[in-house]
């Protein structure tokens, strides 16, 4: 090896997309960083953060120039995903992962949970029979999940994500836009997300439409920082709003509802799949509003066309599937000036069950990638646009 081979860094990662949306895997030690410290994944994520960071600023560490550099251009894009795989909590699971996107880390990705579960069993670590389903449990930073990844003939042929419980927080919660204002919705899926329909902002969900919904994403996240419906009662590295759901109400299926979504997470990041966490939110809505009796399931569309399905899991209702209300003002935005008087929020307090929901997608592998960062690039870790 030469001297310029010798000084120069090189990244190995397995991407996957996910109904349209990357994810690239990472094992962090491989690529030559220590163990971060913690037992658990959530106190690994809370290392990267603190002291002085958090989930969309995090703080300077060698972890997060490798992150820098998978995710920024020009390896990488404004809309890449991905994760660090790991060591679980305990034995109970497969693996743990890290997960991180163009503003910092995330604690639920329900479409990064898939396209580990097909990862796992694609790269052998967890054996998968021909013709039979195979469970992989994965510790996250919101608890674990599980991917079942779905087999015939040898093939992956879909996979479901079952996360951790989701509950309703608040309910018509009055925020202020540039395009007037309107009412938000709050559920609890692994991370918190606020559904708003687009028709309420005058638009639909289509590409065309994208700019002007990417800004209301943002405009309805920043003014609902600090909401009492954002809080988890967990803590704060599980509270604020990540992810805004502007949706569409499209023809019932015969098996449900039928909804089209774009998702704006992080700091106006755009998901391409339907959002997989972000399905189990709008699944604990609808059964809220009582639209999923039975075995009805969501059929839930990107932005792309892709689809995601969403059902509950029967007799796994919890306490955090009722409506314990406390009081919840409206959140102030661009175009409301002050603070009034909301409706009241659904809570669920410390010990809530929630409701566990399943999503099923299907997730492909795009490449395996032998990423290099010459030392004397003056671009270093890259740039986004």
């Amino acid at each position: 090896m030469s001297p310029d081979e010798e000084r120069t860094t090189r990244i190995r990662t397995v991407d996957y997309h996910t109904a349209g949306e990357p994810f690239r895997i990472v094992d962090p030690v491989a690529a030559g960083l220590p163990p971060l410290p913690g037992d658990t994944v959530a106190e690994r994520r809370a290392a990267l953060l603190s002291p002085g960071g958090d989930g969309t600023a995090p703080r300077a560490t060698p972890h997060d120039a490798l992150r820098r550099l998978l995710v920024q251009e020009p390896r990488g894009h404004a809309g890449m995903y991905g994760g660090f795989v790991v060591p679980p909590d305990d034995d109970g699971a497969h693996l743990g992962v890290l997960f991180w996107h163009k503003d910092g880390y995330s604690t639920a990705c329900g479409h990064g949970t898939m396209a580990l579960g097909a990862w796992a069993v694609d790269s052998g670590l967890v054996v998968a029979p021909a013709d039979r389903d195979v469970q992989v449990r994965i510790d996250v930073p919101s608890g674990r999940v599980t991917a079942t990844v779905h087999r015939e003939g040898g093939r992956t042929t879909g996979v479901t994500f079952r996360n951790v419980p989701a509950r309703v927080t608040g309910r018509k919660v009055r925020v202020g836009t540039g395009l007037g204002t309107v009412e938000a919705d709050l559920a609890h899926a692994g991370a918190c997300y606020a559904s708003v329909a687009a028709r309420d902002l005058g638009l639909a969900v289509d590409r065309a439409n994208l700019p002007e919904l990417v800004r209301a994403g943002r405009e309805i996240r920043a003014a609902l920082a600090g909401h009492p419906a954002t809080r988890h009662p967990d803590g704060p590295l599980l509270s604020g709003v990540y992810g805004v759901i502007l949706h569409d109400e499209l023809p019932d299926t015969p098996k449900g509802p039928h909804q089209r979504n774009v998702t704006v997470f992080a700091d106006g990041q755009i998901d391409r799949s339907p959002c997989g966490s972000g399905t189990s939110a709008r699944l604990a809505l609808l059964a809220d509003e009582g639209r999923l009796a039975g075995d009805r399931e969501l059929t839930h569309e990107s932005v792309t066309g892709t689809v995601f399905t969403g059902r509950l899991v029967p007799g796994r209702q919890g306490a955090g599937g009722g409506s314990a209300r406390q009081g919840a003002g409206p959140a102030q935005g661009a175009g409301e000036a002050r603070r009034g008087t909301g409706p009241a929020a659904d809570r669920s307090g410390p010990g809530s069950d929630g409701l566990v929901t399943e999503v099923t997608g299907h997730a492909h592998r795009t490449g395996e990638h032998l990423f290099t960062l010459d030392p004397d690039d003056s671009l270093g870790t890259g740039f986004l646009l």
